[in-house]
């Protein structure tokens, strides 16, 4: 069955137009869940462009809808120690009535890191600090009292309370495609993997789907627990129909949801045309 969901990405954008768009997906059963990104700086376009913040226009759209699920696509683990993202985790997917997915990354764009003095760290290091964050979030998420000893994170006795709605946590979404780590991450905790835009290279999608699966099979993993997305970019005169036949190539080639990615030439109006291309895809 194919599976679509909506994002909008907090740069060069108003609130007012996220909102358009959230709401009206959020009317329309065809779409599961809607995204923002984790970023401070714009990552396209002009660098010096407006970006607003990922948690707080979240929780905020979180409030907006009722009933389609909500998450950011995806955080950056470098940015917050992941006690405080697991506390933030829990507390919103109670204020969202557990409608949250928790989406992680290892963190990559180093001009908003450089400019803030967050120390991004080379690419080991940064997925070392990824695959620790991931684990202390998902233990804080589902024990009483969590103990970790890490080389970027050390925890005694932590507590975090309340737990959330979702048992026995939401679900995790691993964005990335590294081979070694990130997708053996991906087998040991998440619900769902994000290869991003694929529709120029569904080979080599393929190819890293099949290592997915090798990793599932060295942690007793089912890979059919875990669902596989990526983006499909709506340019600002998109045809709905030729929309719907793209993300229909995607699904063919094995994808289970089509994400699409609404910047702000896009409004509530866009959303419901293209809703009504998809009608015949499955």
């Amino acid at each position: 069955m194919a599976r679509f969901a909506v994002k909008t990405p907090t740069h060069h954008t108003t609130w007012d137009q996220m909102l358009d768009v959230w709401k009206t997906a959020d009317e329309i059963d065809l779409f599961e869940s809607a995204w923002n990104f984790d970023h401070f700086y714009p990552i396209r376009g002009d660098a010096d462009g407006p970006c607003l913040e990922a948690w707080v226009t979240l929780s905020a759209l979180a409030q907006a809808t009722r009933r389609i699920r909500v998450g950011t696509m995806v955080n950056g683990m470098h940015f917050r120690h992941p006690a405080v993202v697991a506390s933030m985790a829990s507390s919103l997917d109670i204020v969202s009535g557990g409608r949250l997915e928790l989406g992680l990354g290892a963190g990559w764009y180093e001009l908003e890191a450089d400019a803030y003095g967050i120390d991004l760290g080379t690419i080991g290091e940064r997925m070392t600090r990824f695959e620790e964050g991931t684990e202390v979030i998902h233990l804080l998420l589902t024990q009483e009292h969590t103990d970790f000893d890490g080389d970027f994170f050390h925890l005694r006795e932590a507590r975090n309370e309340p737990k959330p709605i979702q048992a026995p946590r939401p679900p995790i979404v691993i964005g990335g495609r590294g081979e070694k780590r990130t997708l053996r991450l991906v087998a040991r905790f998440a619900s769902m993997w994000d290869a991003l835009f694929i529709e120029e290279e569904k080979d080599e999608w393929l190819r890293l789907r099949e290592v997915l699966w090798g990793h599932c099979e060295d942690v007793g993993r089912d890979p059919s627990e875990i669902s596989c997305s990526s983006h499909l970019s709506v340019g600002p005169d998109a045809d709905p129909a030729e929309v719907a036949a793209r993300s229909a190539a995607m699904f063919d080639a094995g994808v289970d949801v089509v994400i699409f990615g609404f910047g702000a030439a896009h409004s509530g109006k866009t959303v419901a045309a293209i809703a009504e291309a998809l009608s015949d895809v499955d």
